[in-house]
């Protein structure tokens, strides 16, 4: 009896020495593939939908060789504390990440962020070809035509040119080209608004609008940021005394396709409605989308008595109150001559 006894207690302590060897080897292992980077060559966009559960992930994840078994993510996350913390999404991960950060990524929620500066000075055109080069954005406005574009995001305006803000965007994968415009369109209302409220007095303007054209011109007429108000003061002083505003962005804008970078007195002659050398007043629609800057210029011009510009050449201007001064400065920065 006292043998078979022994017998007992030595056999329980092998199988319980058996047993914890076992726990441990499939702790370490546990351990090890949570651990083990991801056998993936670059970063990839991992979706996790509404709804989808761990027993669904840990799925996905042996199939895809990121674990050699399914349990183990759910196991992990339990061991996490993630289990229940797991929000829906998409998320980049690639190869620096193990498949234990990826559940900490899923757990806080840190789904993949696009960013897209949208510049100043862009045309819409220019806005659209953008966002159909971006990555993770879904078209859905890829046929629609502008009238359709302004109807689907709500905008009482009728063109599209100018009306959207040059900022920098961030969106999560599979965001829309819809909603992205949308936000940019609000935001250039808000801007616009918050600028027409507080506009100098006796501006000749007849709404928001007309200053939101002027802006566009002033955005594209000089870089300079110590310039734009002047720029402003001279353009809206020709307003004021029904000269034309003879400004050449204009013209560009309204030769279109036709302009060949270089622009010739026969294009300043070419009547377009955007040619504010043949035209007076103000063009139909803005030329591009001005930024805040150049936006409280067309609402706070500079005070002077300059009515003319004229490039240097190297990004400023300089500023004329007389047509005999002006074309001094013409002559010296246009045409090469020396002045005297």
């Amino acid at each position: 009896m006292k043998r078979r006894h022994a017998f007992m207690v030595a056999g329980g302590g092998v199988f319980l020495f058996s047993l914890v060897a076992g726990l441990s080897a499939g702790w370490f292992a546990l351990a090890r593939h949570m651990d083990q980077p991801l056998p993936l060559a670059t970063p990839i966009i991992f979706e996790i939908n509404r709804g989808s559960s761990m027993r669904t992930l840990g799925r996905e994840f042996a199939q895809r060789g990121f674990i050699p078994y399914a349990f183990e993510l759910r196991l992990a996350a339990a061991l996490q504390r993630v289990s229940t913390r797991i929000q829906a999404g998409a998320y980049e991960i690639g190869p620096t990440d193990t498949p234990r950060l990826a559940l900490q990524k899923f757990a806080q929620g840190r789904v993949k962020i696009y960013a897209v500066t949208l510049a100043e000075g862009l045309t819409f055109a220019q806005i659209q070809h953008k966002l159909a080069t971006l990555p993770g954005l879904r078209r859905e406005l890829s046929s629609a035509s502008e009238a359709e574009i302004m109807r689907q995001i709500s905008a009482t305006e009728g063109p599209a040119e100018g009306r959207f803000f040059p900022s920098t965007y961030y969106y999560q994968h599979d965001s829309t080209d819809l909603a992205l415009l949308t936000r940019s369109y609000h935001r250039l209302n808000e801007i616009l608004q918050r600028e027409w409220d507080r506009r100098a007095p006796d501006l000749p303007y007849r709404s928001a609008e007309d200053a939101l054209i002027l802006a566009s011109i002033i955005e594209r007429e000089t870089g300079a940021a110590e310039e734009r108000a002047q720029i402003a003061g001279v353009l809206i002083r020709r307003l004021q005394r029904s000269m034309k505003l003879q400004t050449d962005p204009t013209v560009i804008y309204g030769l279109g396709s036709a302009f060949t970078g270089r622009l010739r007195r026969a294009d300043l002659d070419h009547d377009t409605p955007y040619n504010t050398y043949t035209r007076a007043g103000l063009p139909p629609t803005p030329i591009c989308a001005p930024g805040a800057a150049a936006i409280q210029a067309a609402l706070h011009p500079a005070a002077g008595d300059a009515l003319y510009f004229v490039a240097r050449g190297n990004g400023t201007h300089v500023f004329s109150s007389s047509l005999t001064a002006h074309n001094e400065a013409v002559r010296t920065y246009q045409l090469g001559a020396q002045t005297p």
